[in-house]
């Protein structure tokens, strides 16, 4: 059986998606779609809009055979570990190829790109480390380095400032450090952009596109058209079941909370919380009687929203640099979900799988896995109103989703 792996967040899944599912399958021959998604908490530091099981469901019913979890400590890095976690997983679950959507659309440039800046790594760091010290974030001062090593030649280059682009460049960095033989496929990503609002004459829209509608509007009216139906379904019953989507909006209150019960030095100690930023933070949670109007006093040239988001998770799960830096590698493949078809796969590859498969969260007491079940469950606190105790434990309580 052909297996071809993709790493995603579906936050929600939308045609987009479902294009690259579908594209992925057709280009690989595959037989099995496998994807290792983002749990509660994701890569550019926001809480999920729908929880993983939702969002799992979705993903079963518009192409994907199996669901697995990619830990939290990889969801919400940066791009570079964020791709390690997850090729980890597909490579450990003996994946054939692994598909990312790019603004590209040609496999050959990332490859040409990552030979040229392996040619010229110690030049790169030095280029990168000149540029910080002039006070821009460190992916502008990457790109402006990388810019300056571009030969002029016959070659071509993918442009890495496309945010597409910079994570499937890290993909294919992370397959080759591991020495994977997992064989990389980029689909060019179709009309909308990463962070494109909705159009109306369009059934293609981002997932940032979709979530800015139902937040501005209050309602999931007028989204349909940009998703599969299984996906519409899943936020109706979301919204029939009272539970606010994900947001920093709607967690504000508790993560104001959180900032504000500690030091300074308490918050230096949170991943990713760097340079005295600590002070800066907890001035503006004390200011600030709203997430946007917090996030308009911290951010800057230096400090990326992203960036910004991301310290902002850690703080919030209590998530320490200590704890970071405990973690060497993906210790395990989560099972969120399967079909029939992802379920023949199990029986007769997991034989050959190089991590263990967890598919009650009982049977496991890895550090990595507690440090998910701890997510999911401030997760679920902060969406619940008033305090829903039902929903706590819910990563011991949820089967594996069988289509």
């Amino acid at each position: 059986m052909i297996a071809t792996g993709v790493i995603v967040e579906y936050n929600p899944f939308h045609n987009g998606h479902l294009h690259h599912i579908r594209q992925s399958r057709k280009e690989t021959n595959a037989d099995i779609v496998i994807a290792v998604m983002s749990g509660h908490f994701l890569q550019r530091g926001e809480p999920s809009f729908v929880d993983k099981w939702t969002r799992t469901k979705m993903a079963l019913a518009s192409g994907a055979d199996l669901v697995v979890e990619l830990p939290y400590v990889y969801a919400t890095a940066q791009a570079s570990d964020f791709a390690k976690g997850g090729i980890s997983i597909l490579d450990a679950m003996c994946c054939d190829y692994f598909s990312f959507g790019s603004e590209e659309g040609n496999i050959t440039p990332f490859l040409n790109s990552y030979s040229l800046l392996q040619e010229h790594n110690d030049t790169l760091q030095q280029m990168i480390r000149d540029s910080i010290q002039t006070g821009i974030s460190y992916p502008q001062a990457l790109n402006t380095a990388y810019k300056q090593l571009i030969p002029t030649n016959e070659l071509s280059f993918v442009d890495l400032s496309k945010p597409n682009n910079i994570l499937g460049f890290h993909y294919i960095e992370a397959a080759i450090k591991i020495q994977s033989n997992i064989k990389a496929v980029t689909i060019q990503r179709i009309k909308a952009g990463y962070h494109d609002e909705i159009e109306v004459d369009s059934t293609i829209a981002s997932a940032t596109g979709i979530r800015k509608s139902v937040f501005e509007k209050d309602s999931i009216d007028g989204i349909a058209t940009y998703m599969p139906l299984a996906s519409f379904k899943g936020l109706e019953a979301w919204q029939h079941s009272n539970i606010t989507f994900g947001s920093w909006e709607a967690f504000w209150p508790l993560l104001r909370f959180t900032i504000i019960r500690h030091t300074p030095q308490e918050l230096a100690s949170f991943a990713e919380v760097t340079e005295g930023i600590e002070y800066l933070l907890l001035r503006a949670a004390k200011e600030s009687e709203s997430f946007v109007s917090f996030m308009q006093k911290v951010k800057s040239k230096r400090y990326t929203w992203t960036r910004i988001q991301r310290m902002l998770t850690h703080i919030f799960t209590g998530f320490t640099w200590d704890r970071l830096k405990s973690f060497k590698q993906p210790s395990y493949i989560r099972l969120l979900g399967m079909t029939a078809n992802g379920q023949r796969y199990l029986s007769s590859k997991k034989k050959d799988f190089t991590l263990p498969i967890i598919s009650r969260a009982a049977s496991s007491d890895d550090a990595m896995l507690m440090q998910d079940i701890h997510a999911t469950d401030l997760y679920m606190l902060a969406l619940s109103r008033p305090a829903n105790t039902k929903r706590m434990g819910l990563d011991y309580k949820t089967p594996p989703i069988r289509v």
